[in-house]
């Protein structure tokens, strides 16, 4: 009886570890994210972000975002850069853009690891409205739209957190639907 009673506390056990993980884990790109992974590492992974993770490459921010950080990344997806005017990818990531590219992407990183709960918190002492300053340099403007995370960015540009609170070991991803500009 004693085994039984175990075994089935164990199970359970199982069954809420594995739902708090899926929870605070979620699906991107059809792969699994690992808080135990950094930045990288996982996004590599995801079939939605090879454009991103391509541009990472060729911007030379790698070793940067396996870096400790931490950072809060606004990750747009294959569609978001597929909203681009054609050519703009192929352009930006050719080795005499670099300095264009890697404004472009840093500016989609934040320092510090805001999860949606910091977000808030940083819209609700706004009155409403965040002010993110990027690492770029440059600010982006977070509100909420009943319950969607809505970003825009310095050129009037909008964007809607699709994913939200996607954990690493350095940070955390917040998969985006548009690419974000700076000026």
């Amino acid at each position: 009886m004693k085994k039984l009673i175990l075994s089935a506390i164990a199970v359970v056990t199982m069954a809420v570890t594995t739902q708090v993980y899926a929870q605070k884990n979620p699906m991107v790109g059809g792969a699994a994210m690992y808080p135990t992974k950094d930045i990288v590492d996982n996004a590599v992974n995801s079939k939605d972000h090879t454009t991103l993770v391509a541009a990472v490459k060729a911007a030379g921010l790698v070793e940067t975002l396996k870096g400790a950080g931490p950072f809060t990344v606004f990750a747009p997806t294959n569609e978001a850069f597929d909203k681009l005017p054609a050519g703009t990818v192929a352009n930006l990531v050719k080795p005499e853009n670099k300095a264009t590219l890697t404004k472009i992407l840093t500016y989609h990183v934040v320092a510090g690891k805001l999860d949606s709960k910091a977000i808030a918190s940083a819209i609700n002492a706004g009155g409403g409205k965040a002010e993110l300053t990027t690492v770029e340099g440059g600010k982006l403007w977070a509100w909420m739209e009943g319950k969607k995370l809505v970003l825009k960015d310095e050129k009037g540009g909008m964007s809607t957190v699709t994913i939200a609170n996607v954990y690493q070991k350095n940070g955390v991803i917040h998969v985006i639907n548009s690419v974000l500009m700076p000026k």
